[in-house]
């Protein structure tokens, strides 16, 4: 599989978080220079990511890849250029107060993705990882964080809000691992199978503080990046067999196993030899930049 249309790429889905953001949350300037190079070979570079839409569109605009991304786990498509969206399979405002009753009910931590930000009880987890990565950046460019005490009661009373995805992380993992089962029996969602730990790093002055945690993250039962890809791949004109895909988690298991070139990162829970058509290096080491320089002549 993997030599057979190395000249034919026409789409790359590329993953952000531990895919092409170190744990710093920076884009290298290896994989800078990869991506401006697939620019000017005419290959589509499409941001693919589990973060809402002026997140991704931040490091779309950036990098001047193609003005649609794919967010929320590929709950979503969003036009840059048009500012609107071209494709959604939101949560049901019913199943996410379901979900948030069960994570109230047992204590345990979340939050909830919407279009325009992530609304949270705490600064905690996932939360403090962009609240630190919000504080080098100019307003304009940061993760909108909305802090509510009784997030039950505001989506309750909200019914307009289009909610991409709920994420429940604890660094227990027995207790974690108890959440997820309950998770499991719901209808209608689909249950992200992590099974190792978030791990990333936040700079705080001087120091580097490591943040780690068990975390999964809940979608719509129709909503996932491959098909989002699929079809953004009808949108184009462009077959499976010209679409490349890299990844590192199992939000990406999907597109990296139907992609025709499907890459996982060094630091990957994918196994390429199971899902992926191969390996790249870490997401410190500028994995992304290997494939595409591998792939894309």
């Amino acid at each position: 599989m993997q030599g057979e249309n190395e000249n034919n790429l026409k789409l790359v889905a590329i993953d952000l978080d531990g895919t092409l953001l170190n744990s710093y949350g920076e884009v290298t300037e290896e994989n800078r220079r990869a991506i401006a190079m697939a620019n000017e070979k005419n290959v589509k570079v499409i941001l693919a990511s589990g973060r809402m839409p002026t997140s991704v569109k931040n490091f779309a605009t950036e990098l001047h890849t193609t003005p649609y991304i794919i967010c929320g786990n590929g709950a979503l498509i969003y036009d840059i250029i048009n500012e609107k969206n071209i494709y959604e399979a939101f949560l049901t405002r019913e199943k996410v107060l379901e979900i948030i009753k069960l994570c109230e009910d047992n204590s345990i931590y979340y939050n909830v993705y919407t279009e325009k930000e992530i609304l949270a009880k705490s600064i905690n987890y996932n939360i403090l990882y962009y609240n630190s990565e919000n504080s080098n950046k100019p307003k304009e460019k940061r993760t909108n964080i909305n802090i509510i005490e009784n997030l039950y009661q505001y989506i309750e009373d909200t019914p307009d809000l289009n909610i991409l995805k709920i994420t429940i992380c604890d660094n227990d993992k027995i207790i974690f691992s108890g959440i997820v089962r309950k998770l499991k029996e719901l209808n209608d969602i689909d249950v992200l199978e992590v099974e190792h730990m978030s791990r990333k790093i936040i700079k705080s002055g001087t120091q580097e503080v490591p943040l780690e945690y068990f975390y999964t993250e809940i979608s719509s039962v129709n909503a996932n990046k491959w098909k989002a890809i699929e079809f953004l791949m009808s949108v184009f004109n462009i077959s499976k067999n010209e679409v490349m895909a890299i990844g590192d988690n199992a939000n990406d298991k999907e597109m990296v196993e139907n992609a025709k070139i499907g890459v996982a990162m060094g630091n990957s829970m994918l196994q390429a030899n199971e899902i992926g058509d191969v390996f790249v290096k870490d997401n410190n080491s500028s994995g992304v930049a290997e494939a595409l320089c591998k792939y894309i002549k």
